[in-house]
């Protein structure tokens, strides 16, 4: 599995042609408070059961509040058979504290 930092991440989806999928895997709750746009919600828990509605072939980035939760997401897909998912270092948190400070912690 491939990691990739805030800073990484917002260069990387500014020039690629083909925007990954952004599966943000918190709690609706934490996703009220802040998220990425075009990002997906799909709580941790409900993963197994969403497998069949993700594209084993599209590039996946896997986010949560610090970086753990999606960790445990990303290598959950890679056993699944998903080759093409990266996981973001620090999560949500390091992205409003580093990469872009005017979005909301918690």
């Amino acid at each position: 599995m491939r990691e990739i930092t805030p800073d990484e991440c917002k260069s990387y989806l500014a020039a690629a042609a083909e925007q990954p999928l952004l599966l943000d895997v918190r709690e609706p709750w934490e996703y009220q408070i802040v998220h990425l746009e075009e990002s997906r919600l799909v709580p941790m828990r409900q993963i197994p059961a969403e497998l069949d509605s993700l594209d084993e072939q599209q590039e996946i980035i896997v986010i949560c509040h610090h970086g753990i939760r999606s960790r445990q997401v990303a290598l959950f897909l890679e056993s699944h058979g998903f080759r093409n998912v990266v996981n973001l270092r620090g999560g949500i948190d390091a992205w409003a504290r580093h990469t872009d400070t005017s979005l909301p912690t918690y």
